[in-house]
This record gives structure tokens, C-alpha cells and sequence, in this order.
């Protein structure tokens, strides 16, 4: 991302709400991964990556955003990257 002029951003210390985007990132993951998780034994690491990859999918091009009106990201992406012929 450094390549692309996309710096990062540091906040302060135990100042979640400067970070909100993210922080809800987060809770998102702990209540709809996690949860779907709990009570699995995953042991190993090539099991978890494949239901993360399959979670990044589901949250991606699956699942409907309120923030985004009801869209999937990928399908904001494609509304903001729609070229006009």
C-alpha cells in the first residue's frame, strides 16, 4: 500500500472510538466468525485458513452491508469502478 501513497495511520493509545471502521471490523468478525467457530476444535493451521478464506468470501461477495445500503462490498466496488461508455 506504501507503494500507492496509502500511509498508515497511528491513533492513540486506548482510544478505540479514532478508529471506528475498524473497530467494527472487528467486532463483526468476534460475532459472526468466531461465533460460527465456537465449540470447533480447529487444530490445525491449514483448516483455519480455509474457513477464514471462505469467511472473507462470504463478507465480501456474500453478505449485505448496512453501511453500504444493503450491498456487498464487492458490488460498491463495482458501482465506484463503473467506467461509462
Amino acid at each position: 500500500l506504501l507503494d500507492r501513497g496509502v500511509g498508515h495511520t497511528y491513533i492513540r493509545p486506548a482510544t478505540p472510538r479514532l478508529n471506528g471502521k475498524v473497530e467494527r471490523s472487528h467486532r463483526i468478525d468476534d460475532d459472526e466468525f468466531y461465533r460460527m467457530l465456537a465449540g470447533v476444535v480447529i487444530d490445525d493451521a491449514q483448516l483455519f485458513n480455509t474457513k477464514l478464506k471462505e469467511w472473507e468470501h462470504f463478507y465480501n461477495f456474500e453478505r449485505p452491508h448496512g453501511s453500504l445500503n444493503g450491498l456487498t462490498p464487492y458490488e460498491r466496488l463495482r458501482e465506484l469502478t463503473r467506467v461509462s461508455v
